[in-house]
């Protein structure tokens, strides 16, 4: 199934007096919720349920905001891995630069191969309203 595109007209932000252009963006065609997946994951097995794939979901949401914030990167296999990146401001001197002047944490998912190659094979379709 195709991935839907809208477009949108943009500035160019490094050239502010550039025309604009029209750059495609992704269109979202509805979403699953933790307790569809957690069936769907169930369904390829025999010996678990959506009750179990949920409760073992949740745990892994603990654990990994739990490493996360202690600094670690947690790698998935072949899923891919999650890390922190921080945003802050600057300092004129190492010395002079203090925790206060980091303004956000983000988390940083780093797709596997398996992820990858998903992406280079996607084919696209204009959303139609």
């Amino acid at each position: 199934m195709p991935v839907k595109y809208t477009l949108a007209e943009k500035h160019n932000p490094m050239n502010a007096t550039a025309p604009k252009k029209w750059y495609a963006t992704a269109k979202s065609d509805g979403e699953i919720s933790f307790r569809d997946l957690s069936k769907e994951i169930a369904q390829g097995s025999t010996t678990v349920s959506d009750t179990d794939v949920m409760a073992v979901l949740n745990d892994l949401m603990k654990v990994l905001s739990r490493h996360l914030s202690n600094g670690k990167i947690v790698r998935f296999g072949d899923f891919g891995s999650f890390g922190l990146t921080l945003n802050s401001e600057g300092a004129e001197t190492e010395q002079a630069f203090n925790a206060k002047l980091i303004k956000t944490a983000k988390i940083q998912f780093k797709p596997g191969n398996d992820l990858k190659d998903m992406v280079k094979t996607l084919t696209y379709e204009k959303y139609k309203k």
